[in-house]
């Protein structure tokens, strides 16, 4: 009975994300809106990415010393290099990889 409310509640949060996204008239918003929308991922993905650098599994600040930061800091220098979301978190997970891995 557990997985059918999770699957439930599932179908539920899809269905109700989408129909905003499927029924609103892309003519009805202004260029405007249209622009301010347009800044929403870029500032969803760092809300997500910082609390796993920053904090550790206890909720704690981690040291400055954590290789996560040395990726963290590679990721956002080819970020702004390249300016693809794509580009830099392959740069900023190999280069934790490659830190990790060295230490």
């Amino acid at each position: 009975m557990s997985w059918l409310s999770v699957i439930i509640a599932g179908l539920l949060t899809y269905l109700t994300r989408t129909t905003m996204v499927t029924l609103v008239n892309k003519d009805i918003l202004s260029s405007k809106i249209k622009q301010v929308l347009g800044y929403v991922p870029a500032a969803v993905f760092p809300a997500i990415i910082f609390p796993a650098i920053f904090f550790n599994d206890n909720g704690n600040i981690i040291e400055i010393t954590d290789p996560k930061i040395y990726g963290a800091i590679i990721a956002v220098i080819v970020a702004y290099l390249s300016r693809n979301i794509i580009a830099t978190i392959f740069s900023g997970l190999i280069s934790y990889w490659i830190i990790i891995f060295l230490l």
